[in-house]
């Protein structure tokens, strides 16, 4: 699932035209582009690093499929979660959840069972790459319209802040903008034929699920590129980061005039609550995918600097795994501390404990009547 750029010139140019966004383009350390073959001894070289993303994986399909589902029944069940900034969170675990019971399982399979062997044809390639590119955008968005609302909230009381119908569009423009920028994702996604080396078969191919931009459209890919780089993680980064410094002055460096009541210092320590929850959010999105738009960056435009052995596609592999982490720890900061979320879940965990207590005790009942009538 990568980028590679076909070209009629010599392997060591193809080489230095090689482009990956979403997903690594050196699968194959040996494999030299088109035309080429991929040496069969790597399957061992690789080992490690598919084990590693294959833990990761394992990881993002149990507690981002299973948290992500308990936080939507919860806020499903209980009415007084469904304030404004859950209604953006509601959709940040979506599209985690997505990825995590769609995506992955494909995932797992591409680079662990089959060791970077595709065989689901080229429709469902393109769908995993459009809708990974899709969550991965609607989360950086999400998280830019949280920021933005507590802003208006925090730092400008007194303005109307965001009603339940505005936060509705909101949500409605996040996925708009996410699916119109993915689509490259989806347009340029193939199921490609490489032949392979040392083998006792002839003509025996293995096929992989990659993104490949012709050598023509390198200026394309890369405004693309750049074009993403800025609006998806760059811009939002920025803008969330004042507007939390903004907010993070405003709750603790300011002084509240007049007499500071109990319920208004409640009312602060939410916030402040709340506040640190989403910081936490987005410092560990931008820890997670910063090393993964260096890596692209360096990779795209300087690819003379990584010298194409096999510590590259093993770092790369590491890079991969943090950012996929990324869906771990949302997962883990929304159903562990925000707004109450596991008293929540808690909650309806004793109603179907004791719901079930309640269906056996009539039969018990019955029975001690029973009992008690017999011996008098």
């Amino acid at each position: 699932m990568s980028y590679i750029w076909k070209s009629n010139k010599s392997s060591e140019q193809n080489r230095s035209l090689r482009y990956s966004y979403d997903y690594p383009s050196y699968d194959y350390p040996s494999y030299d582009g088109p035309g080429h073959a991929v040496r069969r001894n790597d399957d061992l070289t690789l080992l490690p690093a598919r084990l590693v993303i294959g833990v990761a994986l394992v990881c993002i399909m149990v507690v981002c499929g299973l948290g992500n589902m308990l936080f939507s029944v919860a806020l499903l069940r209980s009415k007084h979660l469904r304030n404004i900034t859950n209604i953006f969170i509601a959709n940040l675990a979506i599209s985690d959840l997505l990825v995590a019971v769609v995506c992955c399982p494909f995932q797992f399979e591409y680079y662990v069972v089959r060791q970077l062997a595709w065989t689901h044809g080229p429709r469902l390639c393109a769908s995993i790459n459009y809708l990974r590119a899709v969550s991965l955008y609607v989360s950086t968005n999400v998280l830019l319209a949280i920021a933005v609302d507590r802003y208006l909230v925090v730092v400008h009381p007194l303005k109307p802040r965001v009603m339940r119908p505005t936060a509705y569009i909101m949500v409605a423009v996040v996925w708009a903008v996410s699916i119109f920028i993915a689509i490259p994702a989806a347009y340029y996604a193939r199921e490609t034929s490489v032949p392979r080396e040392g083998t006792s078969k002839t003509g025996e191919e293995r096929k992989f699920c990659m993104q490949i931009f012709p050598a023509e459209d390198e200026l394309f890919y890369k405004s693309y590129f750049l074009f993403v780089l800025a609006v998806e993680f760059l811009g939002p980064v920025t803008t969330m980061t004042l507007c939390y410094a903004c907010i993070a002055k405003e709750l603790w460096f300011k002084t509240v005039p007049g007499h500071e009541t109990e319920q208004t210092r409640q009312r602060i320590r939410a916030r402040r609550r709340t506040v640190l929850v989403l910081v936490g959010i987005l410092v560990s999105y931008i820890l997670c995918w910063a090393p993964y738009y260096g890596y692209a960056i360096v990779r795209d435009f300087f690819p003379t600097v990584l010298i194409r052995q096999r510590h590259s596609i093993n770092v790369f592999y590491i890079v991969e795994c943090i950012a996929m982490s990324n869906s771990v720890i949302n997962t883990i900061f929304i159903v562990t501390f925000k707004n109450n979320t596991n008293e929540v879940l808690k909650t309806m965990f004793t109603s179907c404990v004791l719901c079930e207590i309640t269906m056996e005790r009539p039969k018990e009942v019955v029975e001690s009547k029973s009992f008690a009538f017999t011996e008098h």
